[in-house]
């Protein structure tokens, strides 16, 4: 029999060989090959849905969209320049917006209250957009952050320190450029072959936000025009995988360059609203704002232009069904409030998840996502549990499932009531399941419901 000290020494050295290996295995070097292959932290495939805050100077012209100075200043738009002539004094410049972006009524609880009722996960906060206005006090954006001028307080941080109340993950948006800033425009003069910008504006920012506030996501916009060499990002995403105080949590998208997206990075945005014909093969996260025509606030929206109930909901599970994310934005007035009709689609959101979550939140793709028989199904899987969820009531009660197989062990339930459902089969596969009938609680809830299956192939 092995010595005490014999079976330490054995002990230290296995835990030597681990810890080596461990340390090897989760060094990260600044390159894309080993960034690519660090695995997803699990929280973020397990979330599920967000929501996405636009929200900056921007939000105090209310016009147009977020991209109102670009389009004014740098597309001389006719809409643009009208509505200044009629609205503002001649001469009258961008950043005398700020000092209107008060967001006097800014309720950090009251928002998270509302993120939380809407059954999401995660939160991501515009920290910049490419106005460059920081929603906190930056120190490399003197007198054009929150701090300095407008609401003359931290939004970053306030809202961060609510949602870490409640346990929401907390995501921080941040631009890399910014459309007139003189260091920005130098470096694009010089075809991006000098990074004065990045070196004392954009990395600094980057660094601060993270050490600061250590947020679970980051997600980065704006690299468009230059490639991820002039951006460091691999050496950024390098340190944040390595040394940062977030290099466990951390989850990034893939906008760090041009190129890099739908290719590099964490999980995969591709583009604004993303959809995906298919089951892709890397994680994904469709983003989308419930405004169709902008992601800031607008003072002349119309009902007509957003998008209701019905639609997100099908939206969200379609997402779901095919492996993604779904992060769904909002755009808050100047004064700091959420519009009452975002809020009445957020908290019908969170109505259909309190019933039908559970075919939702660490769900993953079934190995068919859809089919098309007596109305349109979309599937999903937990464990040995199968989803089904239809958006049209079906004729006679009566809903046909042609994939799953069944089993002598086949059970059949509907999510928000526990009796069970009679079913019979179709054939090799496929069975017909008796839905009950159209009342409450079925008919009152948003058209989409859900069929729980136990015991199928």
């Amino acid at each position: 029999m092995p010595s005490l000290a014999s079976l330490s020494l054995l002990l230290l050295c296995v835990w030597s060989s681990v810890a080596t290996s461990w340390g090897t295995r989760v060094r990260y070097t600044p390159d894309w090959d080993s960034l690519d292959s660090r695995p997803l932290p699990a929280w973020f495939d397990e979330a599920k849905f967000g929501i996405f805050v636009h929200w900056g100077v921007f939000s105090v012209p209310g016009f147009g969209s977020e991209w109102f100075w670009w389009r004014w200043k740098g597309q001389h738009d006719v809409a643009c320049l009208l509505f200044m002539l009629k609205n503002y004094p001649l001469g009258f410049s961008y950043p005398e917006f700020a000092p209107l972006f008060r967001a006097e009524f800014f309720d950090p609880e009251s928002w998270t209250e509302l993120f939380e009722a809407a059954g999401a996960k995660y939160v991501v906060l515009t920290t910049k957009h490419h106005e460059g206005f920081t929603n906190w006090g930056s120190p490399v954006s003197w007198n054009w952050n929150s701090v300095d001028t407008g609401p003359h307080r931290d939004l970053v941080g306030d809202l961060g320190a609510a949602l870490r109340k409640r346990n929401l993950r907390y995501g921080l948006y941040h631009s890399l450029f910014e459309w007139f800033h003189p260091l920005y425009l130098s470096d694009k003069a010089a075809g991006f072959k000098t990074q004065d910008f990045v070196r004392s504006k954009t990395l600094p920012e980057l660094y601060d936000l993270v050490q600061r506030y250590n947020p679970d996501l980051i997600w980065s916009d704006g690299e468009w025009e230059a490639p991820d060499s002039y951006w460091n990002s691999t050496d950024f995403l390098a340190w944040l995988y390595n040394h940062s105080p977030v290099k466990d949590k951390v989850v990034v998208n893939d906008r760090w360059g041009a190129g890099c997206a739908c290719k590099h990075g964490g999980y995969y945005n591709c583009e604004d609203k993303f959809t995906p014909g298919k089951l892709p093969g890397h994680k994904w996260e469709k983003c989308t704002s419930v405004d169709t025509y902008s992601w800031g606030y607008r003072r002349d929206m119309r009902l007509s232009e957003l998008l209701d109930l019905p639609t997100i909901i099908r939206d969200l599970v379609q997402t779901v069904s095919l492996g993604g994310n779904y992060l769904l934005n909002v755009g808050p007035t100047a004064e700091g409030t959420i519009p009452v009709v975002f809020e009445e689609r957020l908290r019908g959101v969170g109505a259909w998840l309190r019933v039908n979550g559970d075919a939702i939140y660490s769900s993953r793709p079934w190995h068919v996502q859809s089919e098309n028989s007596t109305v349109p199904i979309w599937y999903t899987s937990r464990d040995s549990l199968v989803y089904a969820i239809f958006f049209q009531w079906p004729a006679g009660n009566r809903l046909e499932l042609t994939t799953p197989k069944t089993s002598p062990a086949t059970n059949v339930t509907m999510l928000g009531s526990p009796k069970l459902l009679k079913w019979t089969p179709l054939g090799v596969t496929g069975l017909s399941v008796l839905l009950p009938p159209p009342g409450p609680p079925y008919r009152t809830a948003p058209p989409a419901w859900t069929v729980r299956l136990q015991g199928v192939a």
